[in-house]
């Protein structure tokens, strides 16, 4: 199962999601048993200035939601995320929609 999220983000913060992302959130995500497939950045304005793209995959729907308490729960995670944003907030609003492979889909 897949989970697409979108990360409509404050401006100017792109650069400090990635940078949280790269840091913190990858090797976490690992730790928490969420698994990263890919990472986009839009080409035109004005979403390639605020809106960041992932896709990431669980075993299911029940594993997701214990992953993700798991991973806002984590302890680094809640420090690394404090500290990120200090600065000013960084995420306005996340998009998540839960997937699975159409029946047409290479992935099937």
């Amino acid at each position: 199962m897949f989970e697409l999220r979108v990360y409509h983000v404050a401006p100017g913060r792109l650069p400090a999601l990635q940078t949280l992302f790269r840091e913190h959130v990858l090797p976490m995500f690992k730790k928490h048993g969420i698994t990263n497939i890919g990472y986009w950045d839009p080409q035109d304005k004005p979403d390639s200035e605020n809106v960041w793209i992932y896709l990431i995959a669980h075993p299911n729907r029940k594993e997701a939601e214990k992953n993700w308490d798991a991973f806002r729960s984590d302890p680094d995670w809640q420090q690394a995320s404090k500290a990120a944003n200090a600065d000013g907030k960084i995420v306005d609003k996340v998009d998540s929609t839960f997937m699975d492979p159409a029946d047409i889909s290479p992935l099937k």
